[in-house]
């Protein structure tokens, strides 16, 4: 793992994603490397996704006191609670010195989260989400092996909302074959306040996912590489959707 220290000009950055005003990312890169990430396709580096981060090292001093209107999305292109953050702790001192006015919201897949429950509540207007997809054993250490497991995050969750933090599970990517989505909301419906359900983005996961997919998971590439099976896949995805009163469904 290759980490770089950087000082950063900016922290704030003005977003076009829908029903968000801004990000911020104080690291860039993921310790997690899991293989599809999106972020990677953002960022454009040579380097294998997952074998280096940037630590903005200035970012509390970035955000410190600073007010910005609407809604603040933690993190683009990183996780917020990587590996990292146990011995950096940036996260943490960006939390403490933001205004807490600032309308946050986390989205991590970490159980570390759960460290700074003390913090959150100070927030006048926070929601902290999960990305859960239900991956286990053999299937998470290829696609997600450095991320926390499925069980850690659904109880993570569960802490959250016990102590009155609004949460929203991130149900992504919805990889055929390989996600149950209602098996997802089943197990975390008593305490998630709503859900964003995301259909796998092949382009942006990337030539080495699609190659991965298709000889460790034939019957998902095989979905994904018929058209008549994929647009079947993608209705059955909008009627769990529409069951279940999601309104967030993200289709590329």
């Amino acid at each position: 793992m290759r980490v770089k220290l950087i000082r950063a000009k900016s922290i704030f950055t003005k977003t076009k994603i829908s029903g968000l005003d801004w990000t911020i990312n104080q690291y860039v890169g993921c310790q997690h490397a899991c293989l599809y990430c999106y972020a990677k396709s953002l960022c454009k580096r040579s380097e294998k996704w997952g074998s280096w981060v940037e630590v903005k090292i200035n970012a509390p001093d970035l955000v410190r006191g600073k007010y910005v209107r609407g809604w603040v999305f933690m993190s683009m292109v990183s996780d917020p609670y990587q590996p990292l953050e146990r011995k950096f702790k940036l996260t943490q001192s960006v939390l403490k010195a933001m205004n807490k006015r600032v309308r946050l919201s986390i989205l991590t897949k970490s159980k570390l989260v759960v460290r700074d429950i003390d913090l959150f509540k100070e927030f006048e207007r926070i929601e902290v989400g999960l990305t859960v997809n239900g991956f286990e054993g053999g299937i998470r250490r290829i696609l997600e092996p450095y991320a926390s497991s499925h069980s850690e995050r659904i109880d993570a969750l569960r802490e959250l909302k016990d102590v009155g933090i609004s949460t929203y599970c991130f149900i992504s990517p919805v990889i055929p074959k390989l996600v149950d989505v209602e098996s997802v909301i089943d197990e975390t419906s008593d305490f998630v306040d709503y859900y964003i359900v995301e259909f796998l983005n092949v382009r942006s996961a990337g030539r080495e996912f699609v190659e991965v997919l298709r000889d460790r998971f034939p019957e998902s590439y095989e979905v994904l590489t018929s058209r008549d099976k994929l647009e079947n896949e993608v209705k059955r995805l909008k009627e769990i959707c529409k069951k279940f009163g999601i309104e967030d469904l993200i289709l590329h």
